[in-house]
């Protein structure tokens, strides 16, 4: 790393009158003074404003120099985050998603709290797949489309499952045990699906191109058959036609499904988090 890679500094901005910080920056050379010729309408040029038409100039720190570019915007975030409720910095962009939301200490939030996600699959009964051969043999599935096997592929190992039978209910919860891989490639007790007594044979098709069915391997913690679906109607349970969809902020449907299959979510998504440790 040469030496002009890591002359970037972060820097404050604060008001004089009341010693309030209101402005975080980062940049090199002269960019911390920059701000006082600005103009427009934005908070920071509003205040700056209001502080020199009491004779003052905002109170300009460095806060911490040597940084790379990324090592800048990191502290700069973090600063910000940290104090956005009484900044005028509009916070976004780099980093942006590293950081918890506002306003949800009193939630458990996935990848914050918990490594892991709790996540609504729809099961897509039909030719392709049906729920008694995921039941039987350990897997979610989605494919005959890019746009369809997408979602399912995405799913990381820990993450929980809510499996959702359209017309029916829920049907299932369980673990991800394996990142999701072509039906060619799934095994079940060291074999090929090819080799098990599937009850939808079509889950091969196109299994030689992009279009094939992907198989999420699934630890099943608590599964129903399909005629014993667990649901209410006019109740307002969660249900969408995505084949994925996070359950984070599902509130009443998570304490619904709690109560039906005598689960904890929280409690399974803190054991993953703890055995990954």
């Amino acid at each position: 790393m040469n030496n002009s890679e890591s002359e970037n500094y972060v820097y404050v901005y604060i008001d004089p009158r009341n010693l309030e910080e209101f402005y975080y920056g980062k940049g090199k050379g002269s960019r911390k003074e920059a701000h006082l010729s600005d103009d427009g309408d934005s908070e920071k040029v509003k205040r700056i404003n209001a502080i020199k038409k009491e004779g003052l100039n905002p109170i300009i720190k460095v806060i911490a120099r040597g940084l790379t570019d990324q090592e800048a915007f990191l502290v700069e975030k973090t600063l910000i985050w940290k104090l956005g409720k009484n900044l005028t910095n509009q916070s976004s962009g780099h980093f942006a998603d590293k950081f918890r939301p506002h306003d949800t200490f009193h939630k458990d939030l996935a990848g914050f709290d918990f490594k892991n996600g709790l996540y609504y699959v729809n099961v897509g009964e039909g030719d392709h797949r049906c729920w008694q051969d995921c039941r039987q043999f350990g897997f979610l599935s989605a494919g005959q489309d890019i746009k369809w096997s997408g979602p399912i592929r995405t799913l990381e190992v820990g993450d929980i499952v809510v499996a959702y039978l359209k017309g029916k209910g829920y049907v299932g919860i369980g673990r991800v045990s394996e990142k999701a891989v072509r039906v060619n490639d799934f095994k079940v007790e060291g074999k090929s699906l090819k080799e098990h007594n599937l009850k939808v044979l079509n889950i091969f098709e196109n299994s030689e191109n992009e279009r094939s069915e992907f198989l999420v391997k699934i630890d099943w913690i608590k599964t129903v058959e399909s005629n014993q679906a667990k649901w209410e109607s006019n109740s307002g349970l969660f249900t969408i036609q995505l084949i994925k969809a996070s359950l984070q902020n599902q509130y009443a449907t998570r304490e619904f499904l709690e109560n039906k299959f005598e689960v904890n979510f929280k409690e399974l998504l803190l054991a993953e988090h703890d055995q990954t440790k």
